[in-house]
């Protein structure tokens, strides 16, 4: 079968050169051209060098669209994002895109805002422009709905597990183990978690904590929040207005940390001199010098290229469809300036 060739216009406005085109400058079938541009072996190299020589005085360039459409594939891949404002996203799709380009695919992106519906009508959109694969990062769509689109197309989840759908993860629990070994070992015994919600990884998180604060014999004071900077003020202030206020503090995330500390400060209190505080996820503004925050690092930028090596390989069908794959990648804690043993101030 020959390959469908959709002649179009450049910027200029002039036609853009066609097979046919390409087959008359080079004396020449258009079956041949497409057998070329193909790559297909049955080509004598002589033929084939006076095919690309006439493709390329006449910059001519294949049409992906008919190409893909004749192949019945479309090599794009959908990318859900659940909250464009949280920068660990970001250094995902960073890998997301590498691995892509690499792989030959283009990125199609949608935006849920954190909501579960908004997810699934993405993935529904996805599925109507035939992607050949799904990535969706930090989900919060029903598990049961997600599992039955991932049956219509690859699926994978980056940032949490969900049920049997593939996901690549790192270890929440042991990042929240780290934290709280760090903080125990500068002296806290007064340390409080503001919780991610229904965040991505946030009850892994939860849990690390209360087992991490329990192994070392201490109560795990934990309080709600989200993944935001304001559900970190809130969280803080919350914590700072009890009776025996921590001296250190693990927001869910690094935004929720900075509103912690914004919120330390704006009570009169200094950072870490009088309270700790750690984030999760090391994005890029954990790093910036007047935030200079303690963290635990996430492979963010891995994980997006694993997750589109994994994703890619099941829509090639180069997986056993009956096993899903869940990939737990190590974090490890970065120190910076937030974190001190307590008491610096007179509090301890």
């Amino acid at each position: 079968m020959n390959t469908p060739d959709i002649s179009d216009s450049d910027s200029s406005g002039r036609r853009a050169p066609t097979m046919e085109d390409v087959a008359r400058r080079a004396g020449v079938s258009r079956a041949l051209v497409s057998l070329v541009m193909r790559d297909s072996p049955k080509v004598s190299e002589h033929r084939r060098q006076a095919v690309l020589k006439a493709a390329a005085e006449l910059d001519y360039r294949p049409n992906a669209a008919a190409r893909n459409l004749a192949q019945k594939r479309t090599r794009t891949l959908g990318v859900v994002i659940n909250d464009l404002h949280n920068p660990f996203f970001a250094d995902v799709v960073d890998g997301i895109n590498a691995e892509a380009n690499r792989s030959g695919f283009r990125l199609l992106m949608n935006m849920a805002y954190r909501d579960g519906q908004n997810e699934i009508k993405a993935i529904d959109t996805f599925l109507e422009h035939r992607v050949e694969a799904i990535l969706v990062l930090g989900s919060q769509a029903n598990p049961k709905l997600l599992q039955q689109k991932s049956k219509l197309t690859p699926i994978i989840v980056i940032g949490s597990a969900v049920g049997a759908v593939d996901s690549v993860v790192n270890d929440d629990a042991l990042g929240s183990q780290l934290v709280v070994d760090h903080l125990v070992g500068l002296g806290h015994s007064r340390i409080a978690h503001i919780d991610g919600g229904s965040g991505a990884g946030a009850s892994e998180r939860r849990r690390g904590f209360g087992q991490a604060m329990a192994d070392h014999g201490l109560e795990p004071v934990v309080v709600a929040g989200e993944f935001t900077e304001q559900s970190g003020s809130n969280g803080a202030d919350d914590l700072l207005n009890r009776n025996e206020p921590p001296t250190a503090i693990f927001a869910a995330n690094d935004l929720a940390a900075v509103g912690a500390i914004n919120r330390i400060r704006a009570a009169g209190l200094r950072n870490p001199e009088d309270v700790s505080v750690v984030g999760y996820d090391n994005a890029f503004l954990a790093g910036l010098g007047p935030i200079g925050l303690t963290t635990i690092d996430q492979p963010r930028v891995e994980m997006g290229r694993v997750g589109t090596r994994l994703v890619i390989e099941r829509s090639n069908d180069e997986l056993d469809l009956a096993d899903t794959v869940h990939l737990v990648l190590k974090p490890k804690l970065v120190v910076r300036g937030s974190t001190a043993s307590p008491g610096t101030a007179g509090r301890g």
